[in-house]
């Protein structure tokens, strides 16, 4: 892969407190996000259909608006979840609690054209799904800490790699928040390659400025011209993935696409500035002096 010019980045002109400040200040905003909507609502994050339960009902509809839509279902008694229109057309997704798939079908025949698809879960299925993918994503996390302790047998390099890693998992997962993205089985899937991308660019940097020959700087140089190339091709990727999926009405793809820049734009951050501190303060001032 063809890599960026990457110009250097004085580091030397900044203090490693004015270095760490926006990847601390984001990290804390973030946290802060998550417990304000744990305490509002009990959950982390807002909870797809996949670890709640329920109905997911896509249908066409040309003469109505979301509104008109809303309220002919809840004129029939089922309360919605939410109605959202899918791509430039005139589809539309809506989901509630409701498992009843005729009912459904018969209200989105009468204000919309046809019923496209409807997939229905079980609240009971929906529970167990939540706790294993809870599970899976601590035994991700918990195998990346174990492998990057036995890689590097330090302390702050170590601990650089996995405040890093977890910076930028929950960046994502506060934004998911703010912007009305629910936790679906996609999005945990896209928060497990977040894990493994950081966990690579992070790897990256440490080799380079650890294990290589040449100075501080100059080592942090070399590995930002491959990895910034790197996940800047990734975040051109995932753009174009959403807006491709968006536009033709793709369905899930949009939110992993988005869930994935996120990342990948706070990886950049928590490298690049975090994680590089935190070694130069190890290099220099810390316990390999």
């Amino acid at each position: 892969m063809a890599r960026l010019d990457v110009d250097r980045v004085p580091y030397e002109d900044y203090s490693n407190r004015q270095l760490v400040a926006l990847p601390l200040a984001a990290l804390a905003v973030a946290i802060a996000v998550i417990l304000a909507v744990f305490v509002l609502t009990g959950s982390p994050v807002s909870l797809g259909l996949d670890f709640t339960g329920g109905t997911e009902l896509r249908f066409s509809a040309s003469d109505a608006s979301t509104g008109d839509i809303e309220t002919a279902f809840e004129e029939a008694g089922i309360d919605v979840a939410s109605v959202r229109s899918v791509g430039a057309g005139d589809s539309y997704i809506l989901t509630t609690q409701e498992t009843d798939s005729e009912a459904l079908e018969t209200v989105a025949e009468r204000v919309g054209d046809r019923v496209e698809s409807i997939d229905s879960r079980s609240a009971t299925f929906g529970s167990d799904t939540q706790r294993q993918a809870l599970f899976g994503v601590l035994i991700a996390f918990g195998g990346m800490s174990l492998l990057v302790a036995l890689i590097f047998r330090t302390l702050v390099p170590s601990v650089a790699v996995v405040v890093s890693a977890f910076s930028d998992i929950l960046i994502p997962v506060a934004l998911m928040n703010l912007l009305g993205i629910d936790l679906t089985l996609g999005a945990v899937a896209a928060l497990l390659m977040l894990i493994g991308y950081s966990v690579d660019s992070d790897i990256l940097l440490n080799n380079h400025v650890l294990r290589r020959h040449g100075g501080f700087y100059e080592s942090a140089y070399r590995a930002m011209r491959t990895g910034v190339s790197m996940t800047l091709t990734s975040i051109a990727a995932m753009l174009t993935m959403f807006a491709a999926s968006w536009y033709l009405g793709i369905p899930l793809l949009p939110d992993i696409a988005l869930i994935l820049v996120f990342g990948l734009v706070a990886d950049l951050m928590n490298t690049y500035m975090l994680n590089i501190t935190l070694l130069r303060w190890y290099k220099f001032e810390g316990v390999s002096r």
